[in-house]
């Protein structure tokens, strides 16, 4: 029986079968020791065990510490892969070489995150290579919550040892669909804890001139906004508390905080590039993100509740930052947004990465 000396998550604790699937936790780990552990449930990832400036290791990803709390999260999307489309989708509805597509509707009357059952909720095959890499593969029949076309998706985890935690998606399909990948971490720098300490004294950047506006049900509007005067700006690192309820912001309003998708800056398409840098002031533990997608939905964790998480820890509202680099939200319904159409004999593909350091380190006096 495999437990974590590190995390102290237990691989058993997490062995279930579904639907003749074999569920199991897997560990990679690097050359320094440190850990990420990820579920093939949902792919999901309940551990990122790093130092901060002191070399006191924590876990700074939000988690369940067995498959039961994962399956029944208050938290369905908590720290796990979204597919076939992350964010959200207008009324569940788009159009496809003349044919409406009618999709499972779970927000309100809208679609979110691939639907209730959704790739966060499948069982995918899993295969660890060496410490430091686990392949995920999942094939999402035709139809499946009302998408067109048999979608295979291959998701690669690698851990190196400098602490980055390396994601990349690949996918094929059989018809024309739309494909969105992202993964949905809830990230607390600070460490989750009992309870969790707010994120919003953490510094954060994001490397985006522009954001895309919502309306009251969390559906962009088409338009495409300039950041610069408004609370949407982290041009320049600042606390993302200290705008977030700016009263008199129609778009705040319309998020109940934080829960935009911005416009990263690229000097050309698909580049892997700087998105977003957070720094923890207390513990001084920094997370940087890079990626080839075109936006970058951030998230403040504005609706959770204090609900229980691992060994005993609790999650409360705005006590993690979500980073899902992604295409924009209900691009199938807005043709001026970059496409998100896969053809058979296309491949899909994204690639992000979350490196974890300190401010001491990425700043050497």
């Amino acid at each position: 029986m495999e437990i974590s000396k590190i995390s102290g998550l237990k691989a058993v604790d997490f062995q279930k079968e579904i639907g003749g699937k074999q569920i199991n936790l897997y560990f990679l780990r690097n050359t320094n020791g440190y850990e990420v552990a990820v579920t093939n449930y949902g792919g999901s990832i309940v551990a990122i065990m790093v130092p901060d400036r002191d070399g006191n290791i924590a876990n700074v990803i939000q988690g369940h510490d067995n498959i039961d709390d994962c399956i029944n999260s208050p938290e369905p999307f908590l720290s796990t892969l979204i597919g076939r489309y992350g964010n959200r989708i207008c009324k569940g509805t788009f159009h496809l070489n003349g044919k409406a597509y009618h999709l499972s509707v779970n927000n309100g009357a809208n679609h979110l995150h691939g639907g209730p059952t959704g790739f966060h909720a499948r069982v995918w095959d899993a295969e660890q290579i060496g410490d430091k890499t686990l392949v995920l593969r999942y094939v999402s029949a035709y139809y499946e919550e009302g998408f067109p076309g048999e979608l295979s998706m291959t998701v690669r985890y690698t851990w190196t040892d400098d602490n980055e935690l390396i994601i990349d998606y690949r996918g094929t399909t059989n018809k024309k669909t739309v494909v969105n990948m992202t993964s949905h971490g809830f990230f607390s720098l600070q460490g989750i804890a009992n309870p969790t300490p707010s994120a919003m004294d953490t510094i954060c950047e994001i490397n985006a001139d522009f954001f895309i506006p919502i309306d009251e049900n969390c559906i962009p509007t088409g338009e495409i906004l300039k950041v610069e005067g408004t609370p949407f700006d982290f041009r320049k690192p600042h606390a993302v508390g200290e705008r977030i309820d700016a009263t008199d912001n129609e778009q705040i309003k319309n998020g109940a905080g934080y829960d935009h998708c911005y416009v990263l800056n690229k000097n050309e398409v698909g580049e892997l590039s700087f998105a977003a840098k957070i720094t923890e002031p207390t513990t001084g533990r920094t997370m940087e993100v890079y990626t080839t997608e075109p936006g970058m939905q951030f998230y403040s964790d504005n609706w959770a509740d204090g609900y229980k998480g691992q060994f005993g820890a609790t999650f409360g509202k705005r006590s993690a930052l979500c980073f899902e680099a992604q295409h924009f939200p209900d691009s199938p319904n807005k043709p001026h947004f970059p496409s998100v159409v896969l053809k058979p004999g296309e491949v899909y593909t994204q690639k992000t990465i979350y490196k974890f350091g300190t401010d001491e380190q990425n700043n050497p006096s």
